[in-house]
């Protein structure tokens, strides 16, 4: 049911007594309000000059939403629930709009069929505040009231929707922020997994090739070298293997280890053939494990740093106890060929399927710099990301004094 948005106290009263008016017709008032957009009951039109309804006329009629006034005497409802009813059958004949007036000097209403109830009570009390008292002009500030409110109204909707538009822009810029990124680790994934396989692939190339130098006859060697042997050839099968399948930078641990142990048993297949001692199973050579196990221990330094004890295969350690450089298992970097050491943290894994972690915690922990051993421990050796930027990039520069900008592992270069 429509309920007038503002009833004066004055109203309530007359309702209380018997009506002293006759209550125009719905039609009648309709008709006037589609006509002029004011309804004047007849018996009070003397108390309205021309003036004064020209105004509320040029008031309606320029305001952009309709504006209807309805301008009653005292005693024409019986109830307020008669008004409603009123209002109500008017409002079904004329349409969507602002109704506005007064019934008497007791009771002023405004109401819409279209607009919600605070809007209507707004725009009630926003004219009334303008009019000052004054019937004619309170009702001839409706429209202005109508405007602000909806000026208000469309504002806070504009805001609503930059507000939207902002957060929408927020989510799909986060979002392509996070594609982007997520494409740059992706891509450096792949081509440090791209730069370690090709690495490994020499490896695995270069032990096949030396196996293959033995040129064993298995019937004609005894039980220990054909172990050896096999040992060797099934160790050169799970790397190429593991080779074949991994998809991680630090899956190539696994192809390492299977060649450090095929290389050992390489080794000692050719030290039975030979007829000379099995060598002591040992670290491999740290300058290029494709020399396979090391023979000695040899005290070394890189370039501006400070000795450190390194396991070397037998001409390694003399090229390094004649003072000459040893034979360094080089890698191409981003086209640049370095030391495997000084190569980045994505080759932690590699260095240490040939080493293992008690080696890369000792030695290892005072010759390589932090963002290796960071790589390792933090993650890396553990199965985790050796993709991002652990401790810094690179291995840095063997020419700069220390190792990683300062202490690692409690030593200094």
């Amino acid at each position: 049911m429509v309920i007038p948005a503002l009833l004066s106290a004055g109203l309530t009263a007359v309702m209380a007594a018997p009506a002293a008016a006759d209550t125009p017709s719905e039609n009648e008032v309709a008709n006037e309000l589609q006509s002029d957009h004011l309804y004047i009951e007849e018996s009070i039109t003397d108390e309205f000059p021309e003036a004064d309804q020209e105004v509320l006329v040029e008031a309606a009629e320029g305001a952009e939403t309709p504006v209807y006034y309805v301008i009653l005497p005292d005693g024409t409802f019986a109830s307020q629930s008669s008004l409603n009813a009123f209002l109500e059958g008017v409002m079904d004949d004329v349409g969507d709009g602002v109704y506005a007036g007064f019934v008497g000097s007791q009771g002023y209403f405004v109401e819409s069929p279209n607009l919600d109830d605070s809007a209507v009570q707004q725009i009630g009390t926003d004219a009334k505040s303008s009019g000052g008292g004054n019937q004619v002009d309170t009702l001839a500030a409706v429209p202005e009231a109508v405007e602000s409110q909806e000026a208000g109204e469309a504002a806070s909707a504009t805001f609503g929707v930059l507000l939207l538009g902002l957060l929408a822009v927020g989510v799909v810029g986060g979002g392509f922020f996070l594609y982007q990124s997520k494409k740059k680790r992706e891509a450096q994934k792949a081509k440090e997994l791209a730069e370690i396989k090709q690495m490994a692939n020499e490896d695995v190339v270069r032990l096949g090739e030396d196996i293959a130098q033995l040129d064993v006859d298995l019937s004609a060697v005894d039980e220990a070298t054909r172990t050896d042997y096999s040992n060797a050839m099934d160790s050169y099968d799970r790397a190429k293997r593991s080779l074949d399948t991994i998809t991680e930078p630090e899956q190539i641990q696994e192809v390492t280890n299977a060649l450090e142990d095929g290389r050992y048993s390489m080794v000692a297949t050719r030290a039975r053939l030979n007829g000379e001692p099995v060598p002591e199973r040992r670290q491999p050579c740290f300058f290029n494990p494709q020399h396979g196990p090391s023979e000695q221990d040899v005290m070394w330094a890189p370039p501006g740093g400070t000795s450190r004890s390194v396991p070397a295969c037998s001409n390694c350690a003399r090229a390094v106890l004649s003072g000459h450089d040893p034979d360094v298992r080089m890698v191409e970097v981003d086209g640049e060929r370095r030391p495997y050491y000084d190569a980045g943290p994505a080759y932690a894994p590699y260095a240490g399927g040939y080493f293992g972690m008690d080696m890369m915690m000792g030695m290892f922990s005072g010759m390589m710099m932090g963002s290796m051993m960071g790589a390792m421990m933090g993650g890396g050796m553990m199965g985790g990301d050796m993709g991002g930027d652990m401790g810094g990039g690179d291995f840095g520069d063997f020419g700069g004094g220390d190792f990683g900008g300062g202490d690692f592992g409690g030593f200094d270069f």
